[in-house]
C-alpha cells in the first residue's frame, strides 16, 4: 500500500506531531525508528488507544488520541486517480490482492479516504486485503507470504507482487512470486 499505491511525506508528519508538541513521537518518524512503537502497532500488539498512550509517555504530552492520529495520518499522501483508475481496469481481469505492513489508523485513514471513497469502496479495487496488524505477520517474513497464498487460493508463479522496498521483494521470490519493484523510475501504472 505505502510506496505504491499512497504515498509518503515524512517531514508533514514530523511537523504534525511538533505542532502538537509531540517532537518526542516525530524523532521516531524523522529516524524511521520501526523497532518499537510502530512495529507494535502494525504487528498488532497493541491497540490505537495504547498507541496513543505510548506516544504521550514518549512524548510527555498531554493531548487528546484524536490529535496524536491526525498527526500519525499526516505521513500518508493520497493515492492518485490515475493509480484508482487503473486497479479498477487491473481488476476487469486479474484477482488483486492488497498486502501492507500497516497498522489500524493508517488503514482506517486509506480505506476510507486516501484510497477507498463513497463512490469507490476498497473492496472495488481489491478482492481481499492482508494487513499486518491482523495478521500479526509483516513483510519481509516470508510467513505472512505464504498465509497470503494458502488465504487467496492462489499459486505464487502465478502471482506478481508490487512492492517499493527491494528486502520484501526478495523475501517474495525466494518463495516463487514474480516481483515488480515499485520506486522512482519503474511505476507499476504504466508498465502493466
Amino acid at each position: 500500500m505505502g510506496g505504491v499505491l499512497v504515498g509518503f511525506d515524512k517531514q508533514r508528519c514530523v511537523d504534525a506531531f511538533a505542532d502538537i508538541g509531540a517532537t518526542g513521537v516525530g524523532r521516531y518518524v524523522e529516524e524511521k525508528r520501526t523497532e518499537d512503537l510502530f512495529a507494535q502497532i502494525e504487528l498488532g500488539e497493541i491497540s490505537t488507544a495504547d498507541f496513543c498512550n505510548h506516544a504521550r509517555r514518549i512524548a510527555q504530552v498531554d493531548v487528546p488520541d484524536q490529535a496524536l492520529i491526525e498527526a500519525w495520518e499526516a505521513l500518508l499522501t493520497p493515492c492518485t486517480a490515475e493509480k484508482k483508475q487503473r486497479l479498477l481496469e487491473l481488476k476487469r481481469h486479474y484477482r488483486l490482492f492488497l498486502l501492507s505492513n500497516t497498522n489500524e489508523i493508517h488503514w482506517l485513514q486509506c480505506r476510507d479516504r486516501l484510497i477507498g471513497s463513497d463512490e469507490h469502496p476498497i473492496g472495488d479495487y481489491f478482492e481481499q486485503c492482508f494487513l499486518s496488524y491482523e495478521m500479526h505477520l509483516a513483510k519481509p517474513s516470508e510467513e505472512i507470504y505464504r498465509e497470503v497464498l494458502r488465504r487467496a487460493e492462489i499459486k505464487a508463479d502465478e502471482t506478481l507482487f508490487i512492492d517499493d522496498s527491494l528486502e520484501n521483494l526478495e523475501a517474495a521470490a525466494r518463495l516463487g512470486l514474480q516481483i515488480f519493484h515499485e520506486n522512482d523510475n519503474h511505476h507499476w501504472v504504466e508498465t502493466l
